[in-house]
């Protein structure tokens, strides 16, 4: 899987997101200008000591993203989507696009997308979650749709065993 974030503005989230990366062997990308420079400690704690293990890439822009992974399927996650994230079917190599959070997703970018624009459903109280949760719920899904493939099922307790 792959997940893209278009200019992410605050360090902890994208730290929290490459954590989630490492965690489900996930390609992260970055689509500049970022709002944090990526060796500032907010990204360290967020990402924990999980950082170094990140698969992530850099794009000066869009089309240079768009350039670099040719044909690529790309699912863009906004509030003003048609189709609920649990209404489409996820192939393992799709891409996962995530807006800035303060403004989503440019709308001269979404139009081209839009059938594969996908939302997150929530009451109208607010304009939209925390972009490392959003990106946990999708990306979760998508993963549930491949059968978490490689991923480690089954939990162990550390000190005792489980009572048969």
């Amino acid at each position: 899987m792959h997940i893209v974030l278009y200019q992410p503005e605050i360090a902890g989230n994208t730290g929290n997101i490459g954590r989630t990366c490492v965690a489900t062997n996930t390609v992260l990308h970055l689509i500049e200008p970022l709002g944090f420079r990526l060796n500032e400690k907010e990204i360290k704690r967020a990402g924990m000591d999980y950082w170094e293990h990140l698969d992530v890439r850099r794009y000066i822009n869009f089309e240079e993203f768009l350039e670099k992974n040719p044909g690529a399927k790309i699912y863009m996650a906004t509030t003003k989507a048609h189709h609920c994230y649990t209404e489409v079917e996820y192939g393992p190599n799709d891409y996962i696009m995530f807006g800035k959070e303060s403004a989503g997703i440019p709308e001269e970018i979404l139009v081209d997308y839009e059938d594969t624009c996908i939302r997150i459903p929530m009451l109208d109280k607010i304009r939209s979650l925390n972009l490392s949760n959003s990106v946990s719920i999708v990306l979760y899904e998508a993963l549930r749709q491949n059968n978490f493939d490689q991923m480690k099922l089954e939990g162990e307790l550390h000190r005792l065993s489980w009572k048969e």
